[in-house]
């Protein structure tokens, strides 16, 4: 079966980039602009220079490797993921994507084959709180965006300047509609569907929306001893309850949708006093935005009925909102013709996390590239996906990217 990339390569580099940033545990903690995430950002301009790439730093902060095309008037297709991680992550999230990337055109350049569209690699900075360097491109960052501080402390101002970009010049990094013919995406599934199903590749359908909330609870702090239990304005109670009605009201209704709180904070927080203020987060996700409006509407009814029952009062303040994002499906076609021409089985997913392709995908036509993650483990250093699934798709991103680039699409 020819496969075309050369996986043992593709391996031995996403082992090296796992260096910068390595825990004691195995794991990586490689956030946005600490400098692990420098250094492993300067590392990848090496590699995408010995895979043949022209490199140069956007002013986003975003590394971009460009291989000129045998019709270079034709806008670029686009190939990339990121390599920043989340606290204690694992060695795979972003990894994979953007070293596949650059696996793809290394192989290109040494079997003398030149694209009629030129390519173009991006490792975007700062997926993993924001998808700030993919926002860049598309133009979505705003003032406040850049002064949002990040887990080190840097605001992203500050940390784009870190990485070698310039936050003043942000309006050269912008793309739009027509400029780039389409964007591919190779990353983990992080969950367990390909793996118990046995399936080799997830061709992703689309990306779910994602709403979050600040959730505060207002009760009355008092002596917990001296306190009759029928006379407690007990926060932490009508909290508890509160994440119960989350699990209940989501899952009363078959679908995708989920619902998590995630973070919880108990004021005064002592052993001896009933709670008074209880802050937690709400985070709820569907392919159907119409959906996630409904569940929070029945959430607020039944925060009301918690709050009259309990004496205390509930607030929401609407934090983040992300819409939901089809991919392609010429695209999709794509992809799962090129894995089933390999020998690969394929499955339609949806996917429950953000990338970068479900940015990319507002300004052109987006595909995303699931392999399998040995136990559905993510964002943890025992992440770990087998390297023959890795070169798997790898293989199909090589493939798809030559279907795509002798094709128009629409």
């Amino acid at each position: 079966m020819i496969r075309a990339v050369n996986g043992d390569r593709l391996s031995r580099r996403i082992a090296a980039l796992a260096e910068f940033g390595r825990n004691p545990s195995g794991g990586v903690t490689r956030v946005a602009y600490s400098e692990a995430d420098r250094q492993g950002c300067e590392w990848m301009e090496e590699v995408m220079s010995e895979a043949g790439l022209d490199v140069h730093v956007d002013a986003a902060g975003n590394r971009v490797g460009r291989r000129a095309g045998r019709e270079d008037r034709l806008p670029p297709l686009v190939l990339g993921s990121h390599i920043d991680s989340v606290v204690e992550g694992g060695k795979y999230d972003g990894p994979v994507g953007s070293l596949a990337a650059i696996e793809v055109v290394q192989a290109l350049a040494e079997q003398g084959i030149t694209t009629r569209h030129r390519l173009e690699v991006i490792v975007f900075q700062n997926e993993e709180y924001g998808h700030v360097g993919s926002r860049a491109v598309t133009g979505e960052l705003t003032e406040a965006d850049l002064d949002v501080v990040n887990a080190i402390g840097k605001t992203r101002r500050e940390g784009i300047a870190f990485l070698g970009g310039d936050p003043s010049r942000l309006d050269t990094v912008r793309r739009r509609p027509g400029d780039i013919v389409a964007f591919l995406e190779v990353h983990i599934e992080q969950g367990e569907i390909l793996e118990s199903k046995g399936v080799d590749i997830g061709v992703v359908e689309g990306i779910v929306g994602v709403q979050r909330w600040d959730v505060v609870v207002e009760g009355r702090a008092n002596h917990a001893g001296t306190t009759p239990m029928g006379r407690r304005r007990d926060a932490l109670l009508a909290a508890a309850r509160f994440v119960d009605a989350v699990n209940r009201v989501v899952t009363a209704l078959p679908g995708r949708q989920v619902g998590t709180v995630g973070a919880l904070r108990v004021f005064p927080g002592a052993p001896d006093i009933v709670a008074g203020r209880v802050e937690l987060s709400l985070d709820i996700r569907d392919m159907d935005e119409e959906r996630i409006d409904a569940l929070f509407r029945e959430l607020c009814a039944d925060a009301e009925r918690l709050g009259g029952e309990s004496g205390t009062a509930f607030s929401f303040s609407r934090y983040y909102r992300h819409e939901p994002v089809r991919m392609h499906p010429v695209i999709r076609g794509v992809l799962d013709r090129s894995a089933r021409e390999l020998g690969l089985t394929t499955e339609a997913m949806v996917s429950g996390a953000g990338h970068d392709a479900q940015t990319m995908a507002k300004l052109a036509p987006a595909g995303l590239i699931f392999i399998p993650s040995v136990g559905g483990v993510s964002h943890s250093a025992d992440e770990y996906s087998r390297p023959e699934d890795i070169a798997n798709g790898a293989a199909v991103l090589f493939r798809s990217l030559l279907e795509l680039d002798a094709m128009e699409v629409a």
